[in-house]
């Protein structure tokens, strides 16, 4: 792990903008982080943590998977990400569809569907039950028009470390009821959310560099200040590693003309490349 630390390090160092990581060999133990406790932007991260405490209210009775909920005009206003901010008003999905499309599209008209049957408060003392202290959930949706350089609190924040610990308690509670009782949920509906992060549409970050077949069960982000990824890479069926990511303070335009964007696409790629070389072998 520390040779492995060494190459990560310098794939960050290569950058003007700031990356930080975390990240678990799932074989061994091991971990490595570069400011992993440092709070940053969770963009669209934060959706696996609003996933689990949605499939917690199912588990208590207090919402159902099959629940009817409709895309209204006012919940398509400033939205930029996902396909429903471009469907018909009055279209009717079930809640565990809003959940899906919340997280393998990162569709943001469904993450508002499943905030609003969901208390913001509770939500924020359940990510702190379960250890996840340094993430808060702000608005439903990022404000519209945020600034490169807004300040954390202009919307909702994590850690890697946060993450990567409840990407882990997710896979304990797949196979351990007693485990899945820390997130409030049951081995079936952790087994649900880690299927739903599989089937993820939106590939460029930690699967982007490493083999097409590879399952990968996450959570991208996109947000003015940078791009992130959260996710669990498998290897033969088996979970390898747990790797979170967030390339923060990217700059619109790179020193070579070329977007910002992209190289933080490709660091995150060339992180979880490093990690998959690297471990288990």
């Amino acid at each position: 792990m520390q040779a492995l630390t060494q190459r990560l390090n310098r794939i960050c160092e290569e950058q003007p903008f700031t990356t930080s990581f975390f990240v678990r060999d799932l074989t061994t133990g091991a971990e490595a982080a570069r400011a992993g406790d440092v709070v940053v932007p969770s963009a669209s991260t934060r959706k696996t943590s609003i996933l689990m405490h949605a499939l917690a209210a199912v588990h208590a009775g207090r919402l159902d998977l099959k629940e009817p909920c409709t895309v209204e005009a006012r919940l398509q206003k400033d939205v930029a990400s996902g396909t429903y901010q471009h469907m018909t008003p009055g279209t009717v999905l079930p809640l565990r569809d809003a959940m899906v499309n919340m997280i393998i599209t990162s569709d943001n008209v469904c993450t508002q569907l499943v905030l609003e049957r969901l208390d913001r408060e509770a939500l924020n003392a359940w990510c702190r039950r379960i250890g996840m202290a340094g993430t808060t959930h702000r608005a439903n949706i990022p404000p519209a028009g945020l600034a490169w350089d807004h300040p954390l609190e202009a919307t909702a924040t994590t850690t890697p470390a946060d993450q990567a610990r409840l990407l882990e308690l997710m896979l304990r509670g797949a196979e351990d009821a007693e485990a899945a009782a820390v997130l409030g949920c049951s081995p079936e509906l952790c087994r649900l959310g880690l299927d739903i992060l599989s089937w993820q549409r939106l590939r460029n970050l930690i699967p982007s560099l490493l083999p097409a077949s590879t399952k990968v069960a996450h959570k991208t982000g996109r947000d003015a200040r940078g791009r992130s990824d959260a996710g669990i890479v498998y290897r033969d069926g088996r979970p390898l590693f747990i790797l979170a990511a967030y390339a923060d303070r990217v700059p619109e335009e790179m020193p070579d003309g070329l977007p910002g964007f992209a190289t933080a696409y490709a660091t995150v790629g060339r992180l979880a490349r490093a990690c998959w070389d690297g471990i288990g072998k």
